[in-house]
């Protein structure tokens, strides 16, 4: 049964450290989710009148009067949730393969078939698989795509429908790239290249460090992105084994490499610190959100106005966030920590009905 959320109305007083939260980096976020929600008239009136050259007393004053606070519980009032974190990687690589860069990244594959179930069954709407098609003796049949392990035996062939997009020096980073969903490659000539999912195997997502805990080689709060990878500095016999139990593969396109931020699934760059990810059955995107939570591994508040931005496939569930860091080593090593309780609320346009409450 798909779980219930309950929005309790609130006061600006109820969200912990509002005053407090530092907003001058939030006119970034505020005025890029205004791209992505130009067309909903309910965003009509606090999109054209931010004070985006305002003082942070000014931004605050604004939020106040254009926004009221809901918290967001389970429908049996549970308000405290799960906040993770994720980060844009940023790996060293080529356009082609050379000595030093030989892992490939590879685009969307052309024999590669999503099927919408819902097209062929009105009650299977929304669900979909992927596959591939064979000949068989009793005719052509769709048959599930091939898994990580088989992807790297069957990009050696000549038949391989696989093209390399990019090219770079690691297969851990590489491995963790698809698990992010984008990130930047650092060329040889100091440009950068931005690579974003294009698509996916079909096969499920098995964490490896959940793995490595079920096995007794990690204790759980030791199963952090830093733990795994220091796991497979180790055992670097045991890698390929390890990373091929996660039989999910990710497909990359190139996209603008401009922005400061990767593209989120609202259709607008990512803000270091103010972006999240939801579960958009309880959040729709493009909402503000007060996030009540600790630092990484700390008990050191993190209160700040958020804005729910993109969405992913481990991110389910009422209370429930994937915290963006940024670009790089630092954001990286903030998000493979983070694992913390949180809670939220979202700030919703004044005048305009929230979900009706289970």
């Amino acid at each position: 049964m798909e779980p219930k959320a309950r929005w309790t109305p609130a006061l600006f007083a109820d969200l912990p450290g509002w005053k407090a939260d530092d907003l001058r980096d939030v006119r970034i976020a505020f005025s890029e989710n205004c791209k992505g929600l130009r067309s909903k008239p309910e965003w009509i009136s606090a999109c054209s009148r931010f004070p985006f050259d305002g003082t942070v007393a000014k931004q605050r004053e604004f939020i106040e009067s254009e926004f009221v606070p809901y918290q967001l519980t389970r429908a049996d009032a549970e308000d405290r949730g799960l906040i993770t974190g994720y980060y844009e990687p940023l790996l060293k690589g080529s356009r082609t393969r050379t000595a030093r860069f030989g892992v490939p990244l590879y685009s969307r594959p052309d024999d590669l078939l999503v099927v919408e179930l819902g097209d062929l069954y009105p009650e299977l709407r929304g669900k979909r698989v992927r596959g591939r098609l064979i000949d068989t003796p009793q005719g052509k049949r769709v048959v599930p795509y091939f898994d990580r392990a088989q992807i790297d035996v069957n990009a050696l062939t000549a038949t391989s429908s696989l093209k390399p997009l990019a090219w770079v020096d690691d297969v851990v980073e590489a491995f963790f790239l698809q698990i992010q969903g984008s990130g930047l490659i650092e060329l040889a000539d100091g440009s950068r290249m931005r690579v974003g999912y294009a698509d996916q195997n079909g096969h499920p997502f098995r964490g490896v460090g959940r793995i490595l805990v079920d096995r007794g080689e990690l204790k759980l709060e030791e199963a952090s992105m830093q733990g795994i990878k220091g796991w497979i500095a180790r055992n670097p016999d045991r890698a390929t084994a390890l990373l091929n139990e996660n039989a999910s593969y990710v497909f990359f396109r190139e996209i603008d490499a401009k922005p400061a931020g990767p593209l989120g699934s609202l259709g607008v760059p990512l803000t270091a610190e103010r972006s999240i990810a939801v579960d958009t059955r309880f959040i729709p995107l493009g909402m503000p959100v007060w996030l009540a939570t600790t630092w990484p591994n700390a008990l050191l508040p993190l209160n700040r106005l958020i804005f729910a931005q993109d969405t992913g496939g481990a991110i389910r569930g009422v209370v429930r966030a994937d915290f963006y860091w940024g670009t790089g080593h630092k954001a990286g090593e903030q998000a493979g920590r983070m694992r913390q309780n949180a809670k939220i609320w979202v700030l919703w346009p004044k005048g305009t009905v929230p979900p009706a409450t289970p």
